[in-house]
């Protein structure tokens, strides 16, 4: 029997296909141009196999694939061009590395015998996005497609997700070969699941029973290991408070009796100062980021700490362990879980009440429900929390759109919150919210963003013009870069150097785009303004002018300890 032989392009079309991939978001150039001829025909008739978004920009093809890839819980993945559309990229791969994000770019590249020579739109990409992703490799040959790309997406969703990137040179798209499909579940030196320790696990389990004050910080490791229902079953069982970081939001219903908020510098006031009293704090799938951390020096000086983690590089780095159990947390939370004592902490818990009626009083109450003045950041956020029952998928930009939005949503259901967390990518929000569209075809999205990051992936409105994309679009425009502004006024004696913007009329921007769009400037007229976002099919642009000098509250300032947050500014 003769053996079938097919391009390059098209052993990487089949093979994305064996790996279970339904759609792609992708911008098209010269040197990928044989991967989007093949392409051609499996989004249509017969072969269809794929949906390819055309996104207006590189980068938003990145932040895409990771809304897609944080809702659905699947590989988000991105095709572009060499040079200038693969280095468009970077950004969006770094944003899914330094947020656990499991993604896949595959960039044209010039022909090997032209590397080195600096033609036309030449980059060593593998150079550059080695430091930023999980992996990073340059497919010479067709007869290695198939092997690297189920080696890659090996990578990119196993043990602690993460992008890789696949550098793809003209000639192996060109040049023929076999076609053989590969399953790569197995990579040297490579442990993705380590096998968890029976000591370390006996002696958190034994932490926790002696524990008085014990206190959880869920972080998004639980929504990446689908590990929900072993949390809830681990913090029940032994009374456990529970405070989230913010991409741990959505892991931890809001509406839980043991969820007591938010942490970081714009979280709640409780947990951030319990977390300076408790006596055992459990880490939970996060990393220990200064934002939730504060002054390092100071955090949590009297507590044991259990870290849990499925990657051994966290443990020690910005916080030093009591106990460290490494290993997935869909395993390891039973395995704890099994040697706990059933328990309830009331009287700790109870400890949490006053400081939240501190923060409702000062913050929350003036924030979501003000007597009078400009419209605000948070009430907003609460319209539209309260429109959508806590069922949507939240989707922000950076800046205090996201920490406002963040705040004040509600979260019933898992994966539920997309943002740029690490990195504090502004630009991030539109583009996302796309993808968070395409992975929870069934869920209404909401995209929070402030002026700014509209601005930064404006372009972005043309994708969700052809695809009719349903999401529901809330620009908070104060007309500055307000989280800038804000510190401008805080720590630069109010110098607001180049924080103010000019915007477009967004009315006219909308219209151009045959997207519905509404501006709300009073409060009288903000519910019904919402309802007809959230009862109007496909997508909306509502534009809420808010109170310009808005700050997000309460914040723990830079050099601060976790306990020093303010609750209002003099």
């Amino acid at each position: 029997m003769e053996k079938e032989l097919i391009s390059g392009a098209e052993i990487m079309i089949r093979a994305l296909q064996a790996e279970g991939v339904k759609t792609i978001f992708g911008y098209p150039g010269g040197s990928i141009m044989p991967v989007f001829d093949v392409l051609y025909d499996y989004t249509r008739g017969e072969k269809k196999a794929f949906d390819h978004i055309l996104v207006r920009h590189e980068q938003a093809a990145t932040h895409a694939a990771e809304g897609y890839a944080r809702v659905s819980g699947e590989v988000g993945v991105c095709i572009v061009t060499s040079g200038p559309g693969a280095t468009n990229t970077l950004t969006g791969v770094a944003d899914a590395m330094l947020d656990s994000t499991p993604m896949v770019v595959i960039a044209g590249q010039v022909g090997i015998a032209a590397l080195g020579t600096d033609a036309f739109q030449e980059v060593d990409l593998v150079g550059v996005a080695q430091p930023i992703s999980k992996w990073s490799y340059q497919i010479r040959r067709p007869e290695d497609i198939a092997w690297a790309v189920s080696r890659a997406f090996y990578i990119a969703r196993s043990g602690r997700p993460g992008p890789v990137v696949l550098d793809f040179p003209k000639n192996a798209q060109v040049d023929m070969a076999e076609w053989k499909p590969q399953r790569v579940d197995f990579v040297r030196s490579y442990v993705p699941y380590p096998t968890p320790d029976a000591r370390a696990i006996a002696e958190a389990a034994a932490l926790i029973n002696s524990a008085e004050r014990p206190l959880a910080l869920v972080g998004q490791g639980v929504e990446l290991g689908n590990a929900h229902n072993e949390l809830l079953e681990f913090i029940e069982k032994a009374g456990i408070p529970a405070a989230r970081t913010l991409l741990g939001l959505s892991a931890l219903p809001t509406g839980h009796p043991l969820n007591v908020g938010m942490l970081g510098m714009h979280g709640n006031y409780a947990p951030n100062v319990k977390e300076q009293e408790c006596d055992v704090l459990i880490a939970i799938g996060m990393r220990f980021s200064d934002r939730v951390t504060g002054l390092a020096s100071t955090y949590a000086k009297q507590a044991k700490v259990i870290h849990i983690d499925i990657d051994k590089a966290e443990i020690d780095k910005n916080v030093k362990a009591d106990v460290a159990v490494v290993g997935d947390c869909k395993v390891t939370l039973p395995a704890i879980m099994r040697l706990l004592k059933k328990r309830e902490h009331r009287a700790w818990l109870e400890s949490f009440a006053p400081l939240y009626r501190l923060e409702y009083e000062k913050v929350i109450a003036p924030a979501i429900h003000p007597a009078g003045g400009p419209l605000l950041m948070g009430e907003v956020v609460n319209a539209v929390a309260e429109a959508t029952g806590g069922e949507a998928v939240l989707v922000t930009d950076v800046g205090q759109n996201q920490m406002f939005a963040s705040r004040y949503f509600k979260y019933n259901r898992k994966r539920s919150i997309v943002t740029s967390g690490g990195l504090g990518t502004m630009g991030f929000g539109l583009p996302a919210a796309i993808g968070a569209a395409f992975g929870a075809p069934g869920r209404t999205v909401c995209m929070f963003t402030g002026d700014g990051g509209m601005q930064m992936s404006i372009q972005e409105l043309g994708t969700i013009m052809e695809h009719r994309t349903p999401v529901k679009m809330i620009l908070l425009n104060n007309n500055y870069l307000g989280n800038v502004r804000q510190w401008q006024d805080m720590f630069f004696e109010g110098r607001r150097s180049f924080t103010h913007m000019m915007n477009p009329d967004y009315a006219k921007v909308a219209e151009a785009y045959a997207i519905p769009y509404s501006l709300v400037t009073e409060r009288a007229g903000l519910a019904a303004e919402v309802g007809r976002m959230i009862a109007t099919d496909g997508p909306y642009l509502l534009e809420c002018a808010v109170k310009e000098e808005d700050n997000v509250l309460p914040m723990t300032p830079p050099g601060k300890s976790v306990d020093e947050m303010l609750l209002e500014i003099n």
